[in-house]
Formats: C-alpha cells, sequence, structure tokens
C-alpha cells in the first residue's frame, strides 16, 4: 500500500477535476444568459447573498434588464432570477409536477416540514384550498377584524407609553410591529386555544424560524437552519394541538371565535356526511396536516404584513399630503371617542385609505421573490431553457415597477375609481402571487393593513428620526426600511378610545 503522503498528489488532482465539472456544468446550464463567468466551487455566491441580500437581488435585476432574466449559483444550485413580468406569469401559472414546484425558500421544502399547502399540485391543492375558503367568508373576516382592532390599539397604547417615558429618544418600530402582527395572528387563527406561556414558547421558536430563513442552510446541531427547522416542527405540534382543541369546541356547536373554528366547523360536518355514507375520513383533515397548515397562515400572515406595516409608517411620514387625506377621510366615518369597531361598512367608505394600502403594497412588495423549483427543463424563452433541478425566483418586485405610471413615485392615487391602474396594470400587481397558488388570505391582509393605517395615522402623531440611508431595503427575511422604521410618537387624543367586541 502507498503511504498517505504519496495518495495527496492524486487527492488534490480529484478535487481540482470535481471542481472543473462543476465550473463547466454552471457554464453549460448558463450558455448565454447574463450572469458571472465564474464561480466559487460549491459555495458559489451565497456569502455576497447572505451578506448583503439587497446587492445580490440589485446586481441580478441589473443583469437581467437585456433578456429579463438573470443566473447565477448558490450553495450547489443553479438559479434564475425573472426580472420580466410576463416570464413570472409563465411561471406562476405552470405550478404543476411536470414544470415547476412553488418551494417559498430555497431551501423550503426541508424547512418548513411535511404538512405543508406550498408543495401541493392540482386536485389535491384545489381540494384544501376548498376547504379553507370558509376561513375567509365576510363573516369570518368581519369576526377577525374586531380582534384585530382591539389587539391593535393594545400595542399602540404600548408603543405612545414607551414614546412618553423616554420623549427625546425615538423608538424602532420593526420589532413591535413584528410583536403586534404574531399576537394578532395568534389570536385571529388559534385565538383561545394557545395560553399565555405557549405564547411565549412561540414567540421565542417564531423568532429562531426567522434567522434560520436568512442563514446558510447547514443542517447540523448548533446551526441556525437545523434551530429554525426543529423550532418549526415545535410550532406545528402546538398548532395540531389547537386543532384538536378546536374540534371539541366545534363538536359542541359553540360559537365560532377564530379562523381555526371556522375551519373545524366545516371540517367536522365533511368528515361526519362521509362516515354517513361509509366513505373513509377526507384527507387533509387531521390535526397533524392542519397544524402544519396553520403555520403556512401564520408564516404569511406574519412577515409579510410586518413588512407592510412599517413601509405604511415610512411613506405616510414622508408624505405629509397623503397621511393628511387619511386622516380626514378616516374622520369622516370613524371617531374614536364613539367607543364602537369600525365596521366593515366603514372599511368600504374608506376608499382612499385602500388605495393607500395598495400602493404600499405595490411601492414595496413585501416578499420580494417567490422561490420555485424547476421539476423538468422548461422553455423559458425561445433561446434558453431552465434546466431540470434550477431555483427560479420570479421577482414581484420588479414587476411592481413595471407598466404603472410614473412606476417610481409613491402615488395612491393611480388605484382611485379614475384612474383604475389596478385594472390597467393588473399582470404587474403581483403582491399577492398568480396563478393556482395565488394568496388564499389576501382579503385579511389587505383589512390589517387599511385597519392599522386608519387607527395608527388617527390615534398618534409620529414623526420619522431621519438618518442616513433610513429608507434603504433590507431583508428580515421579507424587506424593511434600513433603520427599522425609528419614530417619534406622540397622542392625537387626550384619552384612547375604549373599544370592545360587546
Amino acid at each position: 500500500m502507498l503511504p498517505f503522503s504519496a495518495l495527496i498528489p492524486y487527492l488534490v488532482s480529484f478535487i481540482v477535476f470535481l471542481l472543473l465539472l462543476e465550473q463547466i456544468s454552471y457554464l453549460i446550464k448558463r450558455r448565454l444568459a447574463s450572469g458571472p463567468i465564474f464561480i466559487l466551487p460549491f459555495l458559489g455566491n451565497a456569502i455576497s447573498l447572505v451578506k448583503d441580500p439587497t446587492k445580490f437581488w440589485d446586481t441580478q435585476s441589473a443583469l437581467s434588464f437585456g433578456h429579463g432574466f438573470s443566473v447565477n449559483y448558490i450553495i450547489g444550485r443553479f438559479i434564475v432570477f425573472i426580472r420580466d413580468t410576463e416570464l413570472s406569469h409563465l411561471i406562476f401559472s405552470n405550478v404543476r409536477p411536470d414544470a415547476f414546484m412553488l418551494v417559498g425558500h430555497p431551501f423550503g421544502k426541508k424547512l418548513f416540514g411535511e404538512h405543508n399547502l406550498i408543495y401541493m399540485f392540482g386536485q389535491d391543492h384545489k381540494d384544501l384550498r376548498r376547504r379553507i375558503a370558509p376561513n375567509f367568508t365576510p363573516r369570518a373576516l368581519s369576526t377577525y377584524s374586531q380582534l384585530q382592532q382591539i389587539i391593535m390599539l393594545k400595542h399602540l397604547k404600548e408603543w405612545e407609553t414607551m414614546a412618553m417615558d423616554n420623549p427625546n429618544k425615538p423608538i424602532s418600530l420593526r420589532l413591535l410591529v413584528r410583536d403586534m402582527n404574531l399576537d394578532t395572528s395568534q389570536t385571529v387563527m388559534v385565538g383561545p386555544y394557545l395560553k399565555s406561556e405557549a405564547r411565549e414558547r412561540f414567540k421565542f421558536d417564531y423568532n429562531l424560524f426567522n434567522v434560520g430563513t436568512m442563514k446558510l442552510p447547514i443542517d447540523l446541531p448548533g446551526f441556525a437552519f437545523r434551530n429554525a427547522r426543529l423550532a418549526v416542527d415545535r410550532l406545528a405540534q402546538t398548532l395540531a394541538g389547537c386543532a384538536e382543541q378546536s374540534k371539541t369546541r366545534m363538536g359542541n356547536n359553540e360559537e365560532p371565535t377564530c379562523l381555526v373554528d371556522f375551519w373545524m366547523q366545516e371540517t367536522l360536518k365533511e368528515i361526519s356526511e362521509a362516515k354517513d355514507a361509509g366513505k373513509p375520513t377526507p384527507p387533509h383533515t387531521s390535526n397533524a396536516e392542519i397544524g402544519g397548515y396553520l403555520f403556512d397562515f401564520l408564516f404569511a400572515a406574519q412577515d409579510a404584513s410586518t413588512s407592510s406595516l412599517l413601509w405604511a409608517v415610512a411613506l405616510l411620514e414622508s408624505h405629509p399630503d397623503v397621511l393628511a387625506r387619511v386622516r380626514e377621510e378616516v374622520s369622516g366615518v370613524w371617531s374614536p371617542e364613539s367607543g364602537k369597531l369600525i365596521t366593515a361598512d366603514q372599511m368600504r367608505e374608506m376608499k382612499y385609505t385602500q388605495a393607500v394600502a395598495r400602493e404600499v403594497l405595490r411601492y414595496r412588495a413585501p416578499a420580494t421573490l417567490v422561490p420555485h423549483v424547476a421539476m423538468k427543463d422548461f422553455p423559458l424563452t425561445e433561446s434558453y431553457t431552465i434546466p431540470k433541478g434550477t431555483i427560479v425566483f420570479p421577482s414581484v418586485y420588479e414587476s411592481s415597477f413595471q407598466g404603472f405610471t410614473e412606476a417610481d413615485r409613491f402615488d395612491p392615487d393611480r388605484f382611485s375609481e379614475e384612474r383604475q391602474e389596478d385594472q390597467l396594470f393588473k399582470r404587474n400587481f403581483l403582491a399577492f402571487g398568480a396563478g393556482a397558488h395565488q394568496c388564499v388570505g389576501q382579503r385579511y391582509a389587505l383589512n390589517h393593513l387599511v385597519l392599522f393605517i386608519a387607527m395608527f395615522s388617527t390615534l398618534l402623531d409620529f414623526k420619522r428620526h431621519k438618518t442616513d440611508g433610513c429608507d434603504d431595503i433590507v431583508y428580515n427575511p421579507t424587506i424593511c426600511p434600513k433603520d427599522g422604521c425609528t419614530v417619534f410618537l406622540s397622542r392625537r387624543y387626550k384619552r384612547f378610545p375604549n373599544l370592545s367586541t360587546e
């Protein structure tokens, strides 16, 4: 046998050969597309992505101007970034086993767990969305709206108290808004079934999940990605327990008080009908499955909403004319001194406030990218075919700046009944996605943003603490202002309203 030292040249040669094969494989997949010519072995450009996501995606966008897309290489995976709206629609409309799988995160299937709405196709996916539909009826949305307002008011009071305790020190809203949204989504979705101790554990685990989504996908003990994956398992188990409690309560014909109640009310009917007909238990109705799907909802309602609320504050403060019009409109239909919650009819009357909310979503689309995986080779254009296994990133953010009149300007009037740019450029407004996987809870999300804008701007005066680059975009994992939206706050009324569901 040869000594180990004698084998070293052969090992080095073999490693160099593998690295050369990796480079050749990348160049074959790249072909004539815009993108880096040379890549780091295995890592590719992962370091620059993790270090500065904003700069990385801005570079991909700049590279994609010619053909509408560009390419790169990350952690052994070839990627395609899509800027052109029509090419993005091509991806969204071809989510099926022989084309693309929506993954939500470059390594999402491993991170999000087994029971996940994101990865479903065809009739199975349609059936589950049909079962979810009762969660977003006008009656259900009205119930959620009451809970949303009461929780918002509780947190606005806390923020104002913080500001009063130290009036010369501005407060960063990012973590405060995130905590408010987590409180809201927990209450709206699983209401009374998540006790205070469980909520604290939930908050801790959700933070682990958030951190893990922005780190390298190293699934080993001590690494953030592993911590995030295990946190998701615990969160889904907790939510499965909530589904079980809701089934018991809805089985006693009690009134629904949260999303899972509306869901389980219909689920129990379907299970009962199947049993009476001698059929097996319907799919997607076990507690474990529902726990996984509820986590999907929480994920969708949490970070994207946090992003939108922060940008709403930043944009209202930098556009005082818009803020003045919002305040005038809200005061014309709702008085904080009335002691009553904003009703669905009153929200419908706030047409300009709704236009502001939609423009916030267009101008700063929170989930900027929607990752998909190519299940087979797919012809993207006449001259380029996406190779099987590629991670494809249609850019919702880039589409938002295509087509619209003076797209770089924050202009809520574009969504007015006179201009109707939401209809004229409907294909470019992709904040909620498109195709079979378009966001099922978009009405809830829009209501949440409208209610926050109405209550925050009516009850509080606010002034940004301006610093260099404070409005630069950072990923957390959705986009937020670089400074976390740091503001000075004060109360606009002598006292806060006393709101309740009674």
